[in-house]
């Protein structure tokens, strides 16, 4: 899914039925212009004669459907970013649930058989109880969200394909739920709207295939050409575009500079609970790749 921008705005075309019925209208139209020069106009014709009125009455026809197809299409797909568009919005809008203050972190392996590996979830330590003598305060408990699985975790990180992805939805909705994970989706939410006004979409940029044990080193603090091929991203003309809008762009350079530090800690909280095919697929998200893209430009796999 890439970022929405916004759409120029198209003339106002008939809703519903109204779009087939002018594109009835005009087909109907065309043909009975044809026969009226077939049987009006008194020439003489051969075979390849007729081929041709056949041709002349039968194109245009096609190429009428073709432009309704079309335009049916991209108002459909502009009423789909619209609504995508004010989704993401609301829910970036919201107040993230109060949680106990604690520190956050993804709950540590266990000897699970594989099945229950899919469940695994992130924990919270609270903080320890007071002391007996402290007073107690007349206050309601705050409610804390559910604990974010990693299966959950990755999904937010790929953002919705589509208004219609629920899965996808749901799992953002749980991450914007966790403080330290919602940090990191409006991080990459930010790098990636202001990398889509210069055309720069994480899925035009595949990266290159990465072993799972590079990532945790990287994880684990390892930097520099050891780990190179973390930086996945090879697209010089991307590379050369977003490096000079670093140095020219101070918000970008913000942003950017952000998303990496965040990117940073909550990878390296996640990694040790996830196994080699989770942080595969996690390497391949939209927010993973946008990590990979300014991984390079600042030179952080150098």
């Amino acid at each position: 899914m890439r970022p929405t921008r916004d759409l120029p705005s198209l003339p106002p075309l008939p809703a519903g039925r109204g779009l087939e019925a002018a594109g009835a209208g005009l087909s109907l139209l065309w043909v009975l212009l044809v026969l009226s020069d077939v049987f009006l106009g008194g020439e003489t014709r051969g075979v390849f004669g007729w081929v041709l009125v056949l041709l002349m009455a039968v194109l245009p026809v096609v190429l009428i459907w073709g432009v309704v197809s079309t335009l049916r299409s991209v108002h459909a797909l502009r009423d789909e970013a619209a609504r995508l568009q004010a989704t993401l919005e609301t829910m970036r809008a919201a107040p993230v649930p109060a949680q106990i203050p604690a520190q956050v972190r993804l709950a540590a392996r266990s000897e699970e058989p594989p099945a229950a590996r899919q469940n695994r979830t992130t924990t919270a330590r609270p903080q320890p109880e007071p002391p007996a003598e402290q007073p107690a305060l007349a206050l309601e408990p705050e409610e804390v969200p559910p604990p974010l699985s990693i299966a959950d975790f990755i999904r937010a990180l790929q953002f919705p394909e589509s208004p219609q992805d629920k899965e996808g939805f749901r799992a953002l909705r749980l991450a914007l739920a966790d403080r330290t994970v919602a940090k990191l989706i409006r991080a990459a939410q930010d790098v990636l709207t202001l990398l889509s006004q210069d055309g720069t979409y994480m899925d035009d940029l595949p990266p290159e295939p990465c072993p799972p044990e590079l990532w945790r080193r990287f994880a684990a603090g390892e930097r520099g050409k050891a780990i190179a091929a973390v930086g996945g991203i090879r697209d010089e003309a991307v590379l050369a575009l977003t490096a000079a809008r670093m140095k020219t762009d101070p918000v970008f350079r913000d942003a950017a500079h952000h998303f990496l530090r965040t990117f940073d800690r909550t990878f390296a909280a996640a990694e040790p609970n996830a196994t080699d095919a989770e942080v595969a697929e996690l390497s391949d998200t939209r927010t993973a790749r946008a990590f990979m893209l300014f991984g390079r430009v600042t030179g952080t796999f150098d």
